[in-house]
């Protein structure tokens, strides 16, 4: 065996033992866990004696969703754009790179800035109190 391959030894018997681990306990579960089926009344949520009124889970409109996607796009070009800029200077030091660098950002804000343009039309940001239906 190489030196490389044996820096990597311990991750590999690490992801086997927490494979062989997790299916262990899903064969165990499955082997020991109760048989058969419980009555609907055991599975209610238990309000002082009291039937509950409406549904435990409500749904959540799509806007929801997509508020929530596009606030991970939008915080993702942050998460790319500060160690650029914090490390831009000293990449203009170097012959060659500054340009590809510059531009390579020039392209990642541009594409973007496409998707911020096609959300703009489709309306993804219209805080409105419209109703889907």
């Amino acid at each position: 065996m190489s030196p490389e391959f044996n820096q990597y030894l311990p991750i590999g018997m690490l992801i086997i033992i927490a494979i062989a681990f997790s299916a262990g306990l899903l064969v165990m579960s499955t082997l020991m866990g109760q048989k058969g089926r419980r009555p609907a009344i055991k599975d209610t949520a238990y309000e002082c004696g009291m039937l509950p009124i409406t549904a435990p889970h409500t749904r959540f409109s799509v806007k929801f969703y997509l508020v929530a996607m596009l606030f991970i796009l939008f915080d993702i070009e942050v998460v790319f754009l500060y160690p650029w800029a914090v490390v831009f200077k000293s990449l203009l030091k170097e012959p060659g790179t500054g340009a590809q660098v510059f531009f390579s950002m020039l392209a990642f804000i541009g594409i973007l800035f496409i998707g911020f343009i096609y959300a703009l039309k489709k309306g993804a940001f219209d805080w409105g109190a419209r109703r889907e239906s």
